[in-house]
């Protein structure tokens, strides 16, 4: 059976990849504590826990759910956005409920891309902005994200001859895997280089609550209130512990949204609308568990980093996200992925290999910051064990 050649640059996954591995330690009798895959092992509200279970009783929650009957969650983001970013949003125009935010990152090259276009990505960056490319028969140019650049990109870097062919550039910040921030005035920089090239701004922003600092993450559309070129991706996985009810949107450009929504209808509706209706609880009920979840993540960041310090491993404290981005002992530098396979056979440590991200990403691990402190510092524990029988 012959099939598409579109599916050639996706037969390896970070995901997939140490998804296999890991099921190689279980089978040897390894018993595994998983910090590779960024899956919150916190719980959902309890209210918005309870506002879906009322919807189940409700019939009319039962059929179908196309565009027009998403308008009170739609309603409920434009509020949401506009208090905590004091720009008005159009929920008729500029709002799209999605199936999580990947549906639309993967989604949307479909909708913005010819075939053979560029699509500017950062390098290390989140597997499925790519993924959404090759599907859509596009071409990427990587846009190495480095240590010394505070890991954002040097718009400069880009050749003209590729910037000639590009339609779109893909950010994503509080950045996954680096842990990277960026500024106000770096969206600002960012957009005034998309206006200049014509091309559409994406910003994948899963992690905008997950700041340490005290500090709002700043939104793509606060750079671009009036919406000319960008579009931003929220999910409700990370801020409200709703990974596995896949509820996001995407908030932008009208063109855009509308182009997004057109091919979402030639692939799926919408999902049960008491997950919506739970998703409205979420913006619009109390905020101390987003709080709550900050500081549940702010402990374990502390607790994993002091202990590998104390082991002899210095990483950096990020400002933000649920990871850790660690570069490797120079004895593993030049493969991550040779790193993360034996460790997990070892020890059943899993981590992600840095190099699963992108060639930039090589000489790096990320750290998923997914089980309570006493979990981690065991991990830690581990993972000294396994450096000093293979150093």
């Amino acid at each position: 059976m012959q099939l598409a050649q579109r599916l050639a640059p996706l037969q390896h996954n970070v995901f997939a990849d140490m998804d296999q591995a890991k099921a190689g330690a279980i089978a040897a009798g390894q018993p595994i504590i998983d910090l590779s895959l960024g899956s919150s092992d916190l719980s959902t509200p309890e209210h918005v826990l309870t506002e879906m279970a009322a919807a189940l009783r409700d019939p009319v929650t039962h059929g179908y759910a196309l565009f027009h009957s998403t308008q009170p969650f739609r309603q409920a983001v434009a509020r949401w956005y506009g208090r905590k970013w004091g720009v008005a949003v159009d929920p008729e125009t500029e709002v799209l409920p999605l199936i999580g935010s990947q549906e639309g990152t993967a989604h949307l090259p479909l909708a913005v891309l010819n075939p053979g276009e560029f699509a500017l990505l950062t390098d290390p960056g989140y597997p499925s902005h790519a993924g959404g490319v090759y599907l859509a028969s596009g071409q990427i140019y990587a846009m190495p994200l480095l240590a010394e650049n505070q890991f954002l990109p040097v718009f400069a870097d880009i050749p003209e001859p590729v910037l000639e062919q590009s339609r779109m550039m893909v950010l994503s910040y509080p950045h996954n895997p680096t842990t990277g921030t960026a500024t106000l005035d770096f969206f600002k920089a960012a957009v005034d280089f998309c206006r200049t090239h014509a091309l559409v701004l994406v910003h994948d922003f899963p992690y905008g609550d997950l700041v340490f600092t005290g500090d709002l993450a700043p939104s793509v559309l606060q750079a671009d209130p009036d919406k000319s070129v960008s579009i931003e991706f929220f999910s409700f996985s990370k801020s409200y512990n709703m990974g596995g009810f896949r509820v996001g949107f995407a908030i932008g450009n009208p063109e855009l949204i509308k182009a997004l929504r057109q091919v979402k209808a030639n692939v799926d509706f919408n999902q049960y609308r008491g997950i919506l209706r739970g998703a409205i609880a979420a913006l619009e009920g109390p905020q101390t568990c987003v709080t709550q979840m900050v500081d549940t993540f702010r402990t374990r960041r502390d607790v994993t980093i002091a202990a590998l310090n104390e082991m002899g491993w210095p990483v950096p404290q990020p400002d933000a996200t649920m990871y850790l981005w660690a570069r490797l002992p120079e004895a593993w530098a030049d493969d991550s992925i040779r790193f993360c396979t034996e460790l997990v056979t070892q020890t059943g440590v899993a981590l992600s290999p840095g190099r699963g991200f992108g060639k930039a990403g090589e000489g790096y691990v990320r750290f998923a910051l997914v089980h309570p402190p006493e979990t981690l510092a065991v991990a830690v524990a581990k993972i000294a064990g396994f450096l000093e029988g293979t150093a």
